[in-house]
Parts: structure tokens; C-alpha cells; sequence
């Protein structure tokens, strides 16, 4: 995610993702809702989101007091699942009573399926690196702990972030690889390592081509999509508030880059996901 989220703008005067008739199996798997960008039209937004196709939402946690004051409102969504964890930029509030809220938040809410967003950002210069890897190493702790599958947040940090899962040992672990922005040879790095990378909207600006060309050594078994919403909208509406509805447009580039069926694209990626979470289908 990005530090400042996008502007808001009103989606009825977008495109409409629906009109893509995409199959009800689709899984956004990183969306941040519970932030003011989504107080006024939450709902609404839940409702898009399945009118375009969308099965299962996963919804990023940053921290407990998020969890604490937001789960209880997606109670009723049964599709939604949890990811909880501290972001780099938030390294300093891993306080031991943090780390210990989140092993409680984990073993009560059986919708946190995974641990994250997680890892090292040397954009923001706020944050020594020294304490952002702390935290990070501390996280990777508690998901084997745990036994639950980790998301990655890396910018501007590859090296010190593979050199940490290294020493680590976290070859070969369910990891996601959130907002994979890289080209070739870093995918091939990472599907080295047994990991799985997440699609964002930013593979639709005319300028991400490395991206784009990365995709064609991606398997669909190890490639799922999301939208890090409120932040990166797809085109042609970059710079506006995104939404889960607007996976639809990722979804369409994804599968023009890699020559499949949009439709065939959006279901392998959608199991894929439900296979990284361990989700069990809706009755």
C-alpha cells in the first residue's frame, strides 16, 4: 500500500465492471476497507464488488487496533476474510503487547487467514531500516508459530527483504508477495523460492511493460490478483479512489499479457487464492 491513499471520486461516473460479465469466482485478495476512504458507501462498495464478480474479499488489518474496532462490522459479509499484521512504516507500535494481540487476534478470529502485510519499505524514510527489520523478524516468528501463511510488503527494499526470508528460512513457505511491481528475472527469483506473487492495478499504466511481459513466466498457479484499494486504481481512472469492483480491469490486462480467456484468468487465479488462504467455498 501507499502511504497517502488516492483521492475519492464518485464510481457511478466510471466505467462499470460488471459489464465485463465475469463468473461469481474471483478473489480480491488485498483490499483495505475499513479506512475512512470507504466510511461513507462501505456497502455499496461490498455490493460492486459481487456484481463484478467477486467471491471472496480479503481485507488487510494494519495492526490490532484496527481489528479491534472494525472486525465486528464485517461480521455480516460472510465472503471477507482477514489478513492482520504491522506495516513497516508502523514498525515502532510492534510493542510486545502488539505481537501478543496479535497471537490472540489469530487463535479468537478463525477469518484471519494469514499474517501481514509485512516487510521492509526504504521509501519512506521515517522508519530506520534496523527497526523495520526487527519487526519483520518478529512477525516471521509468530506466522510459524502459528502455522499461517505470511504477506509481503517490499518497496525499494528487494535485497535486504530476500536476505531476511533467507536467513529466515522461509524458502518453500506460503508467502505472498503483495503488489508484485518487478520485472522477469525478480519473478523468476521468487517462484524460485516456492512463493506467490499478487497482481495490482498499476499492470494497466502504458508504462509498466517489464511488468506486464513478467507475467507470461507466472503461472496461474502461483499468481493472484488484488487491488490494494483505496490506492492504485487500474486505468483509466488512475489517481481516484480504487475499489475491489475495479479487480475487473486487472483481471482483463493480466489475461491479455499472458493470452488466456479473461474468464479462465479470473477463476485460476481465484482458486489459486482460495489454495493460499486455505478458504473454503461458500455454501
Amino acid at each position: 500500500m501507499s502511504k497517502h491513499p488516492s483521492r475519492q471520486t464518485d464510481a457511478a461516473h466510471l466505467p462499470d465492471p460488471a459489464s465485463f460479465g465475469l463468473p461469481p469466482a474471483g478473489v480480491e485478495t488485498h483490499a483495505h476497507l475499513n479506512g475512512k476512504a470507504f466510511a461513507a458507501d462501505r456497502e455499496k462498495v461490498l455490493e460492486r464488488a459481487r456484481a463484478a464478480g467477486i467471491a471472496r474479499l480479503g481485507l488487510v488489518f494494519l495492526g490490532t487496533q484496527e481489528w479491534n474496532k472494525d472486525k465486528d462490522f464485517f461480521g455480516n459479509f460472510p465472503e471477507i476474510f482477514f489478513t492482520l499484521g504491522v506495516h513497516p512504516t508502523d514498525a515502532p507500535s510492534l510493542t510486545a503487547a502488539e505481537l501478543a494481540g496479535i497471537r490472540a487476534a489469530a487463535a479468537s478470529d478463525r477469518r484471519i487467514k494469514a499474517l501481514g502485510e509485512m516487510g521492509l519499505d526504504y521509501y519512506w524514510k521515517d522508519i530506520p531500516p534496523t527497526v523495520q527489520k526487527e519487526a519483520f523478524r518478529q512477525q516471521l516468528h509468530l506466522a510459524k508459530e502459528l502455522a499461517l501463511p505470511v504477506v509481503i510488503h517490499c518497496r525499494e527494499a528487494v535485497e535486504d527483504t530476500l536476505a531476511l526470508l533467507m536467513a529466515e528460512n522461509f524458502k518453500n513457505y506460503p508467502l505472498l508477495w503483495h503488489c508484485f511491481g518487478g520485472d522477469s528475472s525478480l519473478a523468476l527469483r521468487l517462484l524460485d523460492l516456492g512463493w506467490h506473487l499478487s497482481i495490482p492495478g498499476t499492470v494497466t499504466f502504458p508504462s509498466n511493460r517489464e511488468l506486464r511481459a513478467a507475467l507470461r513466466h507466472i503461472p496461474v498457479e502461483r499468481l493472484v490478483l488484488e487491488t490494494d484499494c483505496p490506492y492504485l486504481a487500474p486505468m483509466p481512472f488512475r489517481g481516484q479512489r480504487n475499489e475491489p469492483a475495479f479487480l475487473a480491469f486487472t483481471a482483463q490486462m493480466v489475461a491479455e499479457s499472458k493470452d488466456m480467456n479473461p474468464a479462465e484468468l479470473w477463476r485460476a487465479c481465484g482458486r489459486t487464492a482460495m489454495d493460499f488462504f486455505g478458504l473454503e467455498p461458500l455454501a
